[in-house]
């Protein structure tokens, strides 16, 4: 029997982002992001809360390089907030020098300890100036020049410290969840019992496509001015699940599958690999998908020095083309159900706090094998991989110590990881789980709870690791070669 194994280089951590761990919103000259203007709409968020606490962590880089080095992570990936950087966030807007100088620090500190930092620019913090300047996203020619500059003078105080960096994080999400459902912020929709403001059969692709074109102006900016004197590596995150056909003798479940594969990671990942967007997407949205120009096309092809992947669960899918063939204007999946039991009444997996989430080991290697058929064997980054747990915030703390669940599913996960490298021949280099410690969980609130690290809100944010912050280090220590 093959011993599985993971690279020799294989770099392994947990994973934040700067509005659900940092708190301190408006100390030190940050400025208000579209997810603090989101917050403050009655109804957004499900228990009313907002990221103006949250952990503390812009406090307490100190404690949170402690937690990392206890855990025995060799690297953390985190997010900059944009508006701490440049509070009005535009290229002709003044640099706030104590909010770079705090990430510059940190930077150090992690290094210092032993730990690689991975940095994404990007994690949906977009300054709420922007927005109410020009349209935020929905302005391509704005919005790129201002994320450009925000980038630049990242890369210029950190470049030469940073050797990872990851654009934009799950830019699926900025344009569905913003764009399209409402959920996030900006929160626009069609939906006028949601918000006043909005168009989901339109914006969320002009979004997409301002984010892909950022990322492609980014990356090409960075290889030429930082890269040769720097080195490194730069790539974008994208978000993903696994997709079993609702009937597996079904041939157009079977389409279904791989369409919503390609509505999801294809929309973006195609451009970049390919240099343009998936047939069915064309199809099926026609001139609603905005068309790559010919620069646009050589600017994002090959942009990617490796792929991100954030991945959480599966779904089963049932094709819908048949019966409807012609999509409503606001579908975004590719017209088609997500379900999570299949047409024999199996379930794909047990129920957790998050909605959405059905853990399903099996379906990571297979998406892993998909990612690398596809994209032709690149270097992959897992950026993110995690579970909520049904309830665990109404437990004492004694047992919310004890996330038994949590650990088994990272246990499931890393295996199904090692199988795809050890097994399949697929290229992956880290692994990042999500999330070092409990946070506001956007929408959601401080409901649900994905951390390894306990954050008591009610006193003082104290930390207490839970049982797989302890683990974690012991499932990899398995597959590591020495």
């Amino acid at each position: 029997m093959t011993k599985l194994s993971l690279p020799k280089n294989f770099l392994w951590g947990f994973a934040t982002a700067s509005y659900q761990i940092e708190g301190y919103t408006e100390a030190d000259g940050r400025g208000p992001s579209i997810w603090d203007h989101f917050c403050s709409k009655p109804g957004k968020i499900a228990d009313g809360t907002d990221g103006s606490d949250a952990c503390e962590s812009y406090k307490r880089t100190a404690e949170d390089i402690a937690l990392l080095n206890q855990t025995g992570a060799m690297g953390y990936r985190f997010s900059l907030s944009w508006t701490r950087i440049i509070p009005k966030g535009g290229r002709n807007d003044p640099v706030n020098e104590a909010g770079l100088q705090h990430y510059v620090k940190f930077v150090d500190d992690l290094i210092a300890a032993g730990i690689t930092p991975l940095v994404t620019l990007y994690h949906w913090d977009a300054p709420q100036e922007l927005d109410e300047r020009y349209g935020g996203l929905l302005n391509q020619e704005e919005w790129v020049q201002d994320f450009t500059r925000y980038a630049r003078v990242v890369f210029e105080a950190m470049g030469d410290r940073v050797k990872h960096w990851i654009t934009f994080n799950e830019p699926f999400c900025s344009s569905i969840l913003g764009y399209s459902i409402g959920v996030h912020a900006p929160g626009h929709t069609s939906n006028r019992k949601k918000d006043p403001v909005g168009d989901s059969s339109t914006e969320p692709w002009i979004v997409g496509h301002t984010l892909l074109v950022a990322h492609g102006t980014v990356v090409d900016m960075w290889r030429r001015d930082f890269k040769p004197k720097n080195g490194g590596e730069i790539g974008i995150t994208l978000n993903g699940d696994f997709m079993y056909p609702y009937d597996e003798n079904s041939e157009d479940d079977k389409a279904a599958c791989q369409r919503r594969l390609e509505f999801w990671l294809g929309w973006f990942a195609d451009p970049i690999y390919f240099g343009d967007y998936p047939e069915c997407m064309k199809k099926q949205l026609g001139d609603r998908l905005p068309k790559l120009t010919e620069k646009e096309k050589k600017l994002i092809k090959g942009s990617n020095d490796f792929y991100g992947m954030n991945h959480y669960c599966a779904n089963y899918v049932r094709d819908l083309s048949k019966t409807r063939p012609i999509a409503p204007a606001d579908d975004y999946v590719g017209n088609l159900e997500l379900l999570f039991e299949n047409s024999k009444g199996e379930s794909i997996g047990p129920i957790t706090q998050s909605p959405w989430l059905r853990p399903n080991p099996g379906g990571f290697r297979r998406l892993l094998n998909w990612i690398s058929d596809r994209y032709g064997k690149p270097k992959i980054m897992v950026t993110e991989n995690g579970t909520s747990i049904l309830h665990e915030n109404d437990l004492p703390r004694e047992q919310i110590l004890e996330d038994d669940f949590r650990v088994k599913y990272f246990t499931e996960y890393v295996e199904a990881m090692a199988e795809a490298v050890t097994l399949d021949g697929v290229d992956v280099r880290g692994y990042f789980g999500w999330s070092l410690m409990d946070n506001f969980e956007w929408a959601e609130g401080y409901e649900t709870r994905f951390g390894c690290v306990y954050v008591d809100y009610k006193d003082d944010c104290k930390r207490y690791p839970k049982k797989s912050a302890k683990q974690l280090q012991h499932i990899f220590a398995e597959y590591l070669q020495k």
